[in-house]
């Protein structure tokens, strides 16, 4: 867990700083205080935060508090990362199936930085899904796995 990242705790502060950030990428960090992979990649958010602060704003939510969210978003591997501009989930083509959230940490600082960035443009110029600035390499892969109802 990071000390400098604030952490939502249940729904109704997921829907407030989704719904209340404005003109901002809202990043939201799905994982788990005590898994090492999401310490990695709260350490990169953590860094960072500061030097986006005027395109994004980050949370940390822990998959145990909000299984609400962690089932609408198909939260099967942690850490997942999700962003929202304006109250509307923005998607981001990665070259994988899953255009909904990035899993797994981002590599570098600045890959995650560029992402950043690309999301705050096309969002401001009205679009709902862009391409992922990250190199291939550094994207983590991973197999999809549905489960019919």
């Amino acid at each position: 867990m990071s000390l400098f990242l604030p952490k939502l705790t249940c729904k109704k502060d997921i829907d407030e700083a989704i719904k209340g950030v404005a003109e901002k990428v809202v990043v939201l960090r799905f994982g788990r205080d005590d898994d090492s992979v999401c310490l990695q990649l709260d350490e990169i958010l953590s860094k960072t935060a500061h030097d986006l602060s005027n395109m994004a704003s980050i949370y940390i939510v822990d998959v145990d508090n909000s299984p609400i969210y962690t089932r609408y978003f198909d939260i099967s591997y942690i850490p997942s990362t999700v962003f929202f501009f304006n109250g509307q989930h923005m998607k981001v083509d990665y070259g994988s199936p899953d255009h909904t959230k990035f899993v797994g940490s981002f590599k570098t600082k600045q890959d995650f930085m560029d992402l950043i960035e690309v999301i705050y443009r096309g969002a401001m110029r009205g679009k709902m899904i862009v391409q992922s600035p990250i190199d291939p390499q550094n994207i983590p892969k991973y197999d999809l796995l549905y489960h019919g109802i």
